[in-house]
């Protein structure tokens, strides 16, 4: 058969084009290449949000992340600890996405198909295959609501605080409210990471089951001109009493669900009586020194350091925070490691030198758990990698003796999502962002106060 026979093509609209000679060819041609870019176009627009991936580095799994907007994008890194590295958003002349990074001397060419981005990541003249997936988050809510919500603020010295008050319909000074209090470092309203929003998720159970709550922005949030680190967990403390005392302007019963510090914030101002019952989501009870030994030992056992390196190091690292928390930083312990290790501990002091790592070394509330009058509610996931899910249940059950209920979640990890390892690399691989038995107790624990 000779493929360049005439032959009649018919088209979606009942239409006909002959083919045949090379003047329609051509046409033809020009048709695919026109309809190829119109599709790379289309998927320009489909790529904005955020994407993942995994490199295979010699069997070592590498995780990116890809924020894509309108016309650039940002570059995560969660196996680093390192978010927002900027890069620029092009296409090549065939239609392909291009990602260069400059900072890294690094680019990505990929094809969009869709629901995946394939191609290949080149850094420093490597190269090595790489297919990104789109990121959801399912748990997400998405109005319209069955539930009010207001805009607030409220103040603490010369930091104004932005909110959000979400209320039941039916939302009146009876109804009980609880203000969402973050965890360790400066994050917005949402306790936002990876995409992930537990606070809005938390925060939307809450109000379609009769429970207001008012979820803030950390302060400085978005202002550049404040150091966060300048700040300790004392500060913060004084920023959520700020918040009790809104709500106690406009409701009767307030309580606190603090996650990680924000737990340890919950447990610090009920013991002050500020509070009408508190839950804590994996919060510190232990202090921080403890805390940190036991994330350094664990992480370092992880990658398979054998046990008198991690000793070593822990022993060290351990001298390096009785320092710190005296305000001392003695560089000259870097030479006491392991050269593998002594670009850990050069990192370790640099991070210590600021006044919110000093602090919170020092920071220990089981002296003041039997001060605590009001009902307490403890959440802590058994997978938690960041804070001690035992020990930390154990001193509660030691330390209190108000009405208290203490409750470890099998597999569930310091972000209370279903999780393998635990590990800090899978919070942003994993699409849940909030296990429901956690939503399931909070709701069943706040029905019998």
């Amino acid at each position: 058969m000779n493929f360049l026979s005439q032959k009649n093509i018919k088209l979606d609209n009942n239409s006909y084009i002959r083919i045949g000679n090379s003047q329609t060819i051509i046409i033809m041609k020009k048709f695919i290449t026109a309809l190829l870019f119109a599709t790379s176009f289309l998927g320009a627009n489909a790529q904005e949000g955020t994407w993942s991936g995994e490199l295979d580095i010699q069997g070592m799994k590498r995780p990116l992340v890809f924020n894509f907007n309108a016309d650039d994008c940002t570059i995560d890194s969660p196996s680093q600890g390192i978010k927002g590295i900027k890069a620029e958003k092009g296409y090549t002349a065939d239609g392909k996405l291009k990602v260069s990074i400059p900072a890294i001397n690094a680019t990505y060419e990929g094809v969009y198909l869709v629901n995946t981005i394939s191609g290949s990541y080149t850094q420093n003249g490597f190269s090595f295959p790489l297919t990104l997936k789109r990121v959801t988050r399912p748990q997400t809510p998405k109005g319209p609501f069955p539930y009010d919500t207001e805009e607030v603020t409220f103040q603490n010295g010369e930091f104004t605080f932005h909110g959000t008050l979400s209320m039941p319909k039916d939302c009146t000074a009876e109804t009980p409210v609880v203000l969402l209090v973050t965890g360790s470092f400066q994050q917005d309203r949402d306790e936002e990471i990876f995409e992930h929003r537990p606070f809005a998720v938390i925060a939307d159970a809450l109000a379609r089951n009769g429970i207001a709550s008012l979820r803030y922005d950390d302060r400085g949030y978005n202002d550049p001109s404040v150091k966060f680190f300048d700040f300790d967990t004392y500060d913060f403390k004084q920023d959520a009493s700020a918040g009790v005392d809104f709500l106690r302007s406009r409701f009767k019963k307030v309580g606190i669900i603090g996650h990680s510090e924000g737990g340890t914030i919950a447990l610090m101002l009920a013991a002050e009586g500020k509070t009408d019952f508190i839950i804590s989501l994996a919060g510190m009870v232990v202090s921080g020194k403890e805390t940190l030994l036991w994330q350094n030992r664990i992480s370092l056992e992880s990658i398979g350091m054998p046990q008198e390196t991690v000793d070593q190091y822990i022993s060290i690292i351990s001298t390096a925070f009785d320092n710190a928390s005296e305000g001392k930083l003695d560089t000259n312990i870097v030479a006491l490691a392991p050269d593998t290790l002594k670009p850990v501990v050069q990192q370790a002091l640099k991070q210590l030198s600021t006044p919110y790592m000093q602090h919170i070394l020092t920071v220990d509330v089981r002296p003041d758990l039997g001060k605590i009058k009001c009902p307490v509610l403890a959440l802590n996931g058994k997978k938690d990698t960041q804070v001690n899910c035992q020990s930390n249940l154990e001193t509660l059950e030691k330390g209190l003796t108000a009405k208290h209920q203490t409750v470890a979640l099998d597999n569930l990890n310091h972000l209370f999502q279903h999780c393998t390892t635990g590990s800090l690399v899978e919070y942003q691989q994993i699409e849940e962002t909030l296990a429901p038995e956690v939503i399931d107790k909070i709701l069943e624990w706040m029905k019998g106060l």
